[in-house]
């Protein structure tokens, strides 16, 4: 009797790699657009509305005539300012928050077509202009522990060698990464994947966490939270409204992917939180990323630097695809997202 299990579709067809490549360029448009409405006496609300209609006029755009076609939001708008850590949407009945000179806002949204799909967040300071202090320090360490963490993202590099270099770097800036944070690997239609990348674990979740190595033909979204304070998040009386919709029923591993699912989080008032996700390709010519925009890193005015040889040695290492490998296909020809260190 044949066996009714459907094959899961990887990035080893050129078709899935258009898809992703397509839900990529999607999230990059809005999230652009998003950032320009970032600006004093925006309302994070219409902001979060702006971003997840916008995901649904682009997608909508795409596959036409496909029946039965599945594609849209595959995470809704988020706009979480200085300490708020994560999952700030709020709906109508919700208290808004207005944005002011100088804020940290961390945006955060994903789309899918087919149930591929491709998530991005950036930090953008509202109303620009040069960053110091803390602010400064926090930004930094984010970013560059995200182009750090890209550059490790190879296949036969273990999950755990990316989680101590992004601790290291934030360590460099005197912040700390938001503790049991994950960074899932994405399959169709699933978000959180079975393997996944953990930052700043305690010690009973460093040994609840499971170790993988990474491998061709796999996608990862990356996800950097870093904090100048504890980097342990906590609920206030913020409600969260961002919820996973799923037709499997099953129990998340780690205290910390539960948290993270169910719950707007805080660090201490005064704090400040930044991030930086992109949704990366593994393939046999190299890691692609796919989302992600440009971050003008020196805006950022800090008395603190990367001394450790270690760590500037793999900030320093190409992060382009290695294109000597093997000829490209022509979906991965068409899609070489190139990264700005």
């Amino acid at each position: 009797m044949a066996d009714d299990k459907e094959v899961e579709k990887t990035i080893a067809e050129d078709l899935v790699v258009t898809k992703y490549k397509l839900a990529g360029q999607i999230v990059n448009r809005v999230l652009e657009q998003i950032i320009a409405k970032c600006v004093p006496d925006a309302s994070a609300r219409d902001i979060c509305e702006f971003g997840d209609k916008l995901i649904l006029e682009e997608t909508s755009m795409v596959f036409k005539k496909e029946k039965d076609f599945k594609k849209g939001i595959a995470f809704s708008t988020c706009v979480s300012v200085n300490n708020c850590i994560c999952h700030f949407s709020p709906i109508p009945s919700e208290t808004d928050y207005i944005l002011k000179q100088g804020d940290l806002a961390k945006i955060d949204l994903g789309a899918h077509i087919d149930g591929f799909i491709a998530v991005v967040a950036h930090t953008v300071v509202v109303g620009g202009g040069e960053v110091t202090g803390r602010a400064a320090d926090v930004l930094l360490a984010a970013y560059l522990a995200s182009e750090a963490a890209l550059r490790l993202l190879r296949p036969g590099n273990e999950n755990h060698a990316i989680t101590d270099v992004v601790q290291k770097i934030s360590a460099e800036y005197g912040c700390k990464p938001v503790e049991g944070m994950l960074s899932h690997q994405l399959k169709q239609f699933r978000i959180d994947g079975e393997k996944s990348i953990i930052q700043n674990p305690s010690e009973a979740q460093r040994k609840e966490h499971e170790k993988a190595t990474l491998e061709t033909y796999e996608v990862y979204a990356m996800d950097v939270l870093v904090s100048t304070g504890e980097g342990v998040g906590r609920e206030m009386d913020t409600r969260c409204t961002i919820y996973k919709k799923t037709d499997e029923i099953y129990q998340l591993k780690l205290k910390a992917s539960r948290t993270f699912y169910k719950e707007v989080l805080y660090e201490r008032p005064g704090e400040l939180v930044a991030q930086f996700k992109f949704t990366a390709l593994l393939l046999p010519s190299g890691t692609h990323r796919i989302t992600g925009l440009p971050f003008d890193k020196s805006l950022c005015k800090s008395d603190r630097s990367i001394k450790d040889p270690e760590l500037n040695s793999i900030l320093n290492s190409s992060a382009k695809s290695n294109k000597k490998k093997k000829k490209k296909t022509g979906a991965e020809e068409a899609m070489e997202v190139e990264t700005a260190a």
